[in-house]
């Protein structure tokens, strides 16, 4: 390299003739070490620039879950609460102190069992008494008899007033009327000594007693309620528009009942969120639709072996309303909703994201019918549109996911 300096660019020093201050050109060639120190500075700086755009940041993963398409089961849930297959309140036919409680409060009862009883003392001192009035009737009427068949012949032959005979013969009749009347009264005291033995009108749980030993009790008293609760039922309310859906789609028919219910078969969601093993049927429904709240009841029963439901347990019953051909299903997850819209994140075939709205429907375990918005076998977002941005390039990774809803 050559530096090459003209005499006219030198400025004169202070003092100095202009005319004296010229001097020769001269050139100056750079050093071999000073060429290669800048090739190695150039080079530094294009390696420098080609390693910043090597190391740009990569397209993050993305698990997408592809859209499937296949014929679902659509259900239906409702709130049920689950009753007694009979609820029998236990009263006393008489009235009396409790002396006896021989049942174990909340235990399985059978129908006849004892539960309560009262003093008998006192009915059975009544039944002996109108024992006494049957016999002292059927003495009477035993002389009645005796007069009418003695007296028959002697009226006959006229031995005695005709007259005579008659009032023999009432007697009679009203002996055989006080006969009948004082069996009825041995019947009633029997009856009651009987009622003083206070026992279960059907086999199943018998709840906490309403009295203690010692208490009077009478007619209107409630000693306790004992509920069959194998089968036991379930109660669940739906709306009218419900009601004639399934009319027009179910397919069974009650031999007393023209209930068309999806087939009868019923699933039983307990409050902890687990389904109960045993599948109900559907009895009937209710006579008429509620006015105040526009709903009809329907009425299920479940087998219940060990008795572990029990009434007043609330839960869900779960019924296969329809079937959905081609459904296009779709996590639960992948779908967000915002103010009243719900969105996906579709990863295209070139790795970009976009937004796109969808309109879903019946939910089928934890996946979700997509209505509108998806075609079969586009991927979307697993974990839903909420850390995406439209135009993102991601890098798609399939997640495996279950086939609920079968």
């Amino acid at each position: 390299m050559t530096f090459q300096t003209r005499a006219s660019d030198v400025l004169p020093r202070s003092g100095a003739s202009r005319t004296t201050l010229q001097r020769p050109i001269t050139h100056t060639k750079a050093t071999l070490p000073t060429v290669i120190l800048m090739v190695a500075l150039a080079l530094l700086a294009s390696s420098c620039n080609r390693g910043r755009a090597a190391t740009a940041t990569p397209m993050p993963e993305v698990e997408v879950a592809t859209v499937e398409q296949r014929d679902v089961p659509v259900y239906s849930e409702w709130v049920a609460t689950l009753d007694g297959y009979v609820n029998a309140q236990i009263r006393p036919q008489v009235s009396g102190y409790i002396i006896r409680q021989p049942y174990k409060e909340g235990s399985l009862v059978h129908e006849g069992q004892v539960l309560f009883e009262i003093d008998p003392r006192p009915f059975q001192a009544t039944l002996d008494r109108a024992k006494g009035d049957l016999a002292q009737a059927q003495a009477q009427l035993g002389k009645a008899t005796l007069d009418v068949e003695r007296d028959t012949p002697l009226a006959e032959g006229r031995a005695i007033a005709k007259s005579q005979l008659d009032n023999e013969i009432q007697a009679k009749l009203g002996a055989q009327a006080a006969v009948e009347s004082a069996k009825a009264a041995v019947e009633q005291a029997e009856l009651n000594l009987e009622w003083t033995k206070v026992t279960s009108l059907v086999d199943g749980i018998a709840g906490i007693a309403q009295v203690q030993i010692g208490n009077l009790v009478g007619a209107n008293s409630i000693l306790t309620s004992v509920s069959q609760v194998d089968p036991i039922k379930a109660f669940f309310p739906i709306n009218e528009h419900e009601y004639l859906f399934a009319q027009s789609k179910g397919s069974a028919i009650s031999s007393d009942h023209t209930i068309r219910f999806f087939g009868t078969t019923v699933e039983l969601i307990l409050a902890d969120g687990s389904i109960y093993p045993q599948k109900g049927k559907v009895l009937l429904a209710d006579r008429q639709v509620d006015p105040n709240t526009g709903t009809i009841r329907i009425v299920a029963a479940f087998p219940n072996p060990g008795n572990i439901l029990r009434p007043g347990q609330y839960g869900r019953v779960r019924v296969e309303t329809n079937l959905k051909t081609g459904a296009l299903l779709l996590p639960q997850s992948a779908v967000a909703q915002s103010q009243g819209s719900y969105q996906v994140a579709v990863v295209g075939s070139d790795h970009k994201v976009s937004m796109r709205t969808v309109k879903p429907g019946a939910t089928v375990g934890t996946m979700w019918v997509i209505d509108e918005g998806l075609k079969p076998g586009e991927q979307v977002a697993a974990e839903g549109p909420q850390r995406l941005k439209a135009g993102t390039l991601v890098t798609p990774k399939p997640v495996h996911l279950s086939r609920e809803g079968n």
